[in-house]
């Protein structure tokens, strides 16, 4: 049973002895889809487990906290719907935009769990998280933005860049559209471990598991040195603007 009712999302505890320790399961139709219902949904999950976050025990503060992102089926998610985002533009950007900034630099570990193909849209959500876990027998990771004729903003470019090394991996991501398989994705260094689908839920709760005691107490230390981590790349998530390259306008 969801911890809170919230559309297009299940929140769970997996663990009873582990009150830290959530899952958030995308529930957006088989391709999950990012939509601007459920970016709202997933920022209202992360309100909300940051209110259990600050309503632990001592005891159980001091076990830390982590969160894992995953999905069912086919898809981890399919990116952006992307109609709508082409309709309404920072309307819709700015949204997704902060809802990256806020995984980025989420208080408490975040794990992606990737069940399925993670495009576009769906692959900047995965590498929003700190790690990320994925099926080894079925799925592809990929920025496809120019097999579909579509520029990336600058808050999106970024958050590839940030995640996405040496250069050489992110030519062949961005401008070849390469679908990275798991074993692909973990040799090029932006995955960091392929398991069976089996073992996928297991994995990415080990993962956080370990991670955890990092953040023990809930101090807001975690949150603020990854805000310094990634400060570039969220200064562009949050800058807004939807003009890809107007920078070099005048040249």
């Amino acid at each position: 049973m969801s911890l809170i009712d919230i559309p297009l999302v299940r929140l769970t505890r997996p663990d009873p002895s582990f009150p830290g320790l959530f899952v958030l399961q995308l529930d957006n139709g088989p391709e999950n889809r990012i939509t601007l219902d459920l970016i709202s949904s997933i920022m209202q999950a992360l309100d909300h487990i940051d209110q259990c976050l600050d309503r632990l025990s001592e005891q159980d503060s001091a076990k830390g906290g982590a969160l894992i992102t995953t999905a069912t089926g086919k898809f981890y998610s399919n990116g952006l719907a992307i109609d709508d985002a082409m309709e309404i533009g920072d309307a819709f950007y700015q949204p997704f935009m902060n809802m990256l900034s806020r995984l980025l630099t989420f208080r408490v570990p975040t794990v992606a769990a990737i069940n399925g193909h993670a495009f576009a849209g769906g692959c900047m959500l995965a590498l929003a998280h700190d790690y990320r876990v994925m099926r080894a027998d079925r799925g592809w990771i990929a920025m496809n933005e120019i097999d579909i004729g579509i520029p990336l903003i600058p808050g999106m470019a970024a958050i590839v860049k940030a995640k996405v090394r040496p250069q050489n991996h992110l030519r062949e991501c961005l401008l070849g559209a390469h679908r990275f398989k798991a074993s692909d994705a973990v040799a090029a260094g932006f995955v960091d471990k392929a398991v069976e689908e089996s073992q996928l839920a297991d994995t990415a709760i080990q993962y956080a598991k370990a991670l955890a005691p990092k953040t023990r107490g809930l101090s807001p230390v975690f949150h603020l040195i990854k805000a310094e981590m990634y400060r570039d790349t969220v200064s562009m998530l949050l800058a807004g603007g939807t003009s890809p390259g107007s920078y070099i306008s005048k040249l």
